[in-house]
């Protein structure tokens, strides 16, 4: 199934001024939130952003950030804010080690991981047992989300009740090849494996029992890095093997509950042939929203002046409009 797709403004319109442009003008400003720490089961722990619903049986979206996120970028307050707009109360996310501390355990989260996702849903709902349930992916969150709904035998339908999720790499091994290909590809890369070097120096002599921290320390794209700890650290043979398992292009066949794909064909994180568009076609759980411009968790069109982020109001409204639906309560 297709959705409506976004028409970008002739002063943002090509990928990578959609994908940093959207990024500098986002609003700062978003809902006032409460942060928990939650236990998980493994001894780690999670710090989770809530904004309640304004009602007892109002739904409920848990949001995930992209590579290297948090619930304090932009993008997720601005997803946040939405959310609430339309009645819906949300749960955003810290990925292990994303909330500004170390997390315990010498794993940290990666594209493939579900277990934390499933451990937030499953505490939603136990705190709102009348509410309709959600999820929200941007990036490698979005990934994990779809991930996490396409790997259950029941295809998601006794886990969440909707889902969305924009900008996705739906196949990593493509993404990381592509990075590579260009001098904005790399700059990317680099910007994200500055910020993964300073994960790897809060555990550097724990991670040097388990692997080999020189060759971390020589990755110069993300595909050698997922190479030399990604993949070894969580039981993957390399690289190709965790992207072959953990790409969620490959889980999309097995959905079952009202899923929306934001993506733009530009988006410089992932080629256009890798979108998963026959998968979309074929599925009457998944709306593919596809747009020739967009960039990567871009969307940003009106005045810049005024600016205004369609990814995030479609999402919103989908999920406000399934999750409130009788099906969903």
């Amino acid at each position: 199934m297709t959705q409506d797709s976004f028409e970008s403004p002739w002063w943002a319109s090509g990928p990578h001024s959609q994908t940093l442009t959207a990024r500098l003008l986002r609003p700062a400003d978003g809902p006032r939130l409460s942060r928990e720490r939650l236990e998980t089961p493994d001894g780690d722990f999670l710090d989770i952003d809530w904004r309640s619903p304004p009602q007892q049986n109002a739904p409920v979206v848990v949001v995930l950030h992209g590579l290297e996120g948090s619930s304090r970028r932009k993008y997720v307050r601005s997803m946040c804010r939405e959310l609430n707009t339309h009645g819906v109360g949300t749960v955003a996310v810290n990925f292990r080690g994303c909330s500004g501390e170390p997390n315990r355990t010498l794993s940290f989260y990666h594209s493939g991981d579900t277990r934390d996702l499933n451990f937030v849903v499953e505490t939603v709902r136990s705190r709102y047992p009348d509410s309709a349930v959600g999820a929200m992916g941007f990036s490698l969150g979005g990934n994990v989300v779809l991930k996490a709904i396409g790997e259950r035998e029941d295809g998601g339908r006794h886990f969440v009740d909707a889902a969305a999720v924009m900008s996705v790499p739906y196949d990593l091994a493509a993404g990381c090849a592509l990075l590579q290909r260009s001098r904005m590809g790399r700059a990317y890369s680099g910007y994200f494996l500055r910020s993964l070097r300073g994960k790897v120096a809060w555990k550097r002599d724990r991670l040097a029992d388990r692997l080999d921290i020189e060759a971390v320390d020589r990755a110069r794209s993300i595909w050698e890095f997922d190479d030399a700890l990604t993949a070894p650290l969580n039981g993957f043979d390399d690289a190709s093997d965790y992207y072959a398992k953990s790409s969620s292009k490959g889980f999309l066949n097995a959905v079952q509950v009202p899923t929306l794909l934001l993506h733009a064909e530009d988006d410089p994180f992932l080629p256009p042939e890798a979108i998963p568009r026959a998968e979309a076609a074929g599925n009457d759980a998944i709306t593919l929203a596809l747009s020739p411009r967009g960039g990567h968790v871009g969307f940003v069109h009106g005045a810049p002046w005024a600016p205004r982020f369609w990814g995030e109001s479609a999402a919103a409204q989908f999920l406000a409009e399934k999750l409130r639906s009788p099906a969903a309560l």
